[in-house]
This record gives C-alpha cells, structure tokens and sequence, in this order.
C-alpha cells in the first residue's frame, strides 16, 4: 500500500510539472507567433488549444462554449495587445500576465476568483475591441460589446447561483451595447483606452462589487453610497472632461 501512495504521489508530481509546463508554453508559443508577424496563426493555434471543449456530444457544446467563453476572451486579447504593438518588452510582459492568468486566475472557482475572472475579460475585451476595430461599423461595434458583455455577466452571475442570470445578463448586454452605440459616434480615447471601454469597466466593477457584498450580507448602507458616488463621479468626470469636438465617426 505504502509503494502504491508513492507511485501514485510521484505521478501526480510529473503530471502536475508536465500540466505547467504545457500551460507555460502556450504564452510563449503566442508570443513568437506574433513576433513572427503572424497574428491570425496566433488566433488559430489558441483556439486548437480549447479542441477539449469538442470532445462530448454536439449537444453539450453551446454549455461548455460559454463556460470556456471567458477564457478565450482574454486570449485573444492578450493576442490583440501584443500584436497593437512592436516593443518587445511590452510583448514580453503581456505573455507573463497571461502566464499569470492561466496558471493562478483561471483554475481558481470561488465566486470571488470567478467574479474576478469575468470583470478582467469583459475588461480586456472591451479595450482590445475599441482600439483594434477603432474604424470598424458602429454595428459591428455595438454587436461585439453586446456578446462580450452577455458571456461575462453569465460567467460572473452563475458562480452566485443567481434564479436570473439569464435575464440579468441580457439585461446587461443590453445596456452595454446601448452605451456602445452613444459612444461609438463619440468615439474619444484616453491614451489606448477607449471611452465606452472605461465607462462600462467602472460601472461594471462597482456593481459587481456592491453584488458580492450583498450575496455576504456585507452591503450596507454606507458601502452603497460609496460605490454609487464613486460611479457617478467617475462618469460625471469622463462626461464633463472629454473633448467632444471633431469626434464623430
């Protein structure tokens, strides 16, 4: 008995070095795609990597889709960064934070960990959009940051076994893509940011946050009003502060 635990602990050990080892090498793998100037390559080889989500029944595809939505969402962000730019360093560090996300964020499935995971993708996703497809349709605009903000707000809800994710999460899209819409004829950057990014980042946070406090029984009255001023104050100042001249696309 004593020789089988041994075996069996040392080949949790291997398969464990071998699990971070695969991990690791798909940042780097990213990485010299997109040196190489090859970003569609980049895209192709981080979706082969998800090939497990097709491994059940056809049926179950759409569930698992979405369960991975988030995931993928910020690889190819990460994509998206490195390819906006020629500086290796900044390259260097996009592929570390990606290392981080993969062997420390994303294996976590606490609701705190898995709130987390969906505000950095929604985050992610929405600057990657805005700067990479500043030119693009306002409808395409609009479409992309409806589905990015549905994906995240399911994955962030369904970790709080919310009776209306579904719903909640439409309604979200729904507000997202609105806001999109209004600032996609605006359309005003701060630095790589782009304005509907921000404002759907910081509203985005501050609900969510005011949502987990209240699942603890932690939210009280004080804490709303903080959040709620917080909120509003930031959106005040993008609003009253921005240069709306010239900006109509």
């Amino acid at each position: 008995m004593k020789l089988l635990r041994r075996q069996n602990k040392s080949k949790g050990k291997y398969s464990s070095i071998i699990h971070i080892a695969l991990t690791a090498a798909l940042p780097a793998i990213l990485y010299v795609l997109i040196r190489l100037d090859f970003g569609w390559m980049a895209v192709t080889f981080l979706l082969l990597s998800k090939w497990r989500m097709f491994s059940v029944k056809a049926r179950h595809w759409p569930a698992i889709i979405r369960a991975n939505a988030v995931d993928i969402l910020v690889g190819l962000s990460i994509i998206t960064f490195m390819a906006v730019t020629d500086v290796m360093s900044l390259q260097i560090m996009w592929a570390t934070l990606y290392l981080g996300w993969l062997l420390f964020i994303k294996p976590k499935s606490t609701p705190l960990w898995v709130g987390t995971q969906a505000l950095i993708a929604q985050s992610f996703s929405l600057v990657a959009i805005f700067y990479y497809w500043s030119e693009a349709s306002t409808a395409f605009l609009v479409f992309a940051t409806w589905g990015v903000s549905y994906l995240c707000a399911r994955h962030f809800l369904t970790a709080f076994d919310e009776a209306m994710a579904r719903a909640t999460a439409y309604a979200w899209a729904f507000f997202a893509a609105s806001i999109a819409w209004l600032s996609g004829h605006w359309l005003i950057f701060y630095g790589p940011i782009a304005q509907p990014a921000l404002l759907l980042s910081v509203l985005s946070y501050g609900l969510a946050s005011m949502y987990y406090l209240d699942h603890k029984d932690k939210l009280t009255r004080n804490y709303k009003m903080q959040f709620i001023l917080i909120m509003v104050a930031v959106v005040l100042i993008l609003i009253v502060f921005s240069d709306w001249t010239d900006k109509t696309i």
